[in-house]
């Protein structure tokens, strides 16, 4: 699936975000612990330097606390990379986000400098209402919409953290297909800008594979269906998804089914781990090799020494 959603403020949202990191000492970028990886910024790792980065897994209530585990773990084999899981239902954990700012750069806070911390993290993945936990105060505004926040904004959090927010960014390019369809799948992007019928068909795939039990209690299944097709008629019928005739009316069923996952009424389920992204990071790879290639063959064909005569 190729995304288009790409809004024109984010665009200029890169460009701040690059010309401020030279005055920043610290990134802070809020993930979604469902899809930590999809959920990431990919150009982050080459823009931040030796800046050291803290990794918030947000919405940890909705995800498998297994997988959750195995992301802290792989992130934080990286250098210089911190993680924290929070959930905005328990302010408590984001609370402890100030105390490890502090702790990863205590130079800077015992030579009476502020830390100055830029915060990010792609649409709908709960950095505005974090950012208002940690200010005791409604500052960023929120909402279930995604691209909420559309320019930056300095926050004294105290006397020794500033934090600078940043618009949600979504990156243009999704080369991963499995990424753009679990940011669909988990609401990161516009449902204006899928077919939902698309994105549940992915998401039941998913599911019937990873977690089927999840799938028998909430829909009362037995047996379990084999396809994903079969999968959204049998919960449509349930549902009473269906049209004169008694057809089954698919896209009322994925929207049913894509608002549940999303609202974690199947459990908690995280919809990658780390063994399954480096395969795919693995044949990403090889996509981009192919088509370089080609385009290098391509071009070399193309050259005037080289045309027939």
């Amino acid at each position: 699936m190729h995304i288009q959603w790409y809004p024109g403020h984010m665009h200029k949202a890169q460009k701040q975000i690059r010309e401020t990191l030279a005055r920043i000492d610290l990134i802070i970028e809020v993930l979604d612990a469902r899809i930590p990886y999809s959920s990431e910024n990919p150009m982050l790792a080459t823009l931040r330097g030796d800046k050291p980065c803290i990794k918030i897994l947000n919405k940890h209530d909705l995800a498998d606390p297994d997988v959750t585990q195995q992301w802290q773990d792989w992130f934080e084999q990286q250098k210089d990379v911190k993680t924290l899981v929070t959930t905005t239902k328990k302010p408590e954990q984001i609370r402890q986000l100030t105390a490890l700012c502090r702790k990863i750069l205590p130079d800077r806070i015992n030579s009476n400098k502020p830390v100055k911390a830029m915060i990010m993290g792609i649409p709908n993945v709960g950095k505005s209402t974090l950012i208002n936990i940690l200010a005791g105060k409604i500052i960023a505004k929120t909402g279930n919409e995604p691209a909420v926040t559309k320019a930056q904004q300095r926050i004294n959090l105290d006397s020794s953290i500033i934090l600078v927010d940043t618009p949600g960014v979504l990156w243009p390019n999704i080369e991963n297909r499995h990424s753009g369809y679990r940011l669909a799948a988990t609401g990161a992007i516009r449902d204006t800008a899928i077919e939902s019928t698309d994105v549940a068909f992915f998401a039941a795939e998913y599911l019937l594979m990873t977690y089927p039990d999840r799938l028998k209690q909430r829909y009362l299944l037995d047996p379990l269906p084999e396809t994903e097709l079969e999968l959204l008629e049998v919960i449509g019928a349930k549902r009473g998804c269906l049209r004169p005739g008694g057809q089954i009316e698919l896209d009322k069923v994925a929207k049913i089914l894509l608002t549940e996952l999303r609202a974690g009424k199947l459990g908690q389920i995280s919809m990658e781990t780390p063994t399954m992204v480096e395969q795919e990071i693995i044949k990403v790879a090889l996509t981009r090799e192919k088509k370089a290639a080609k385009k290098s063959g391509h071009k070399n064909k193309n050259q005037p020494g080289n045309k027939k005569q």
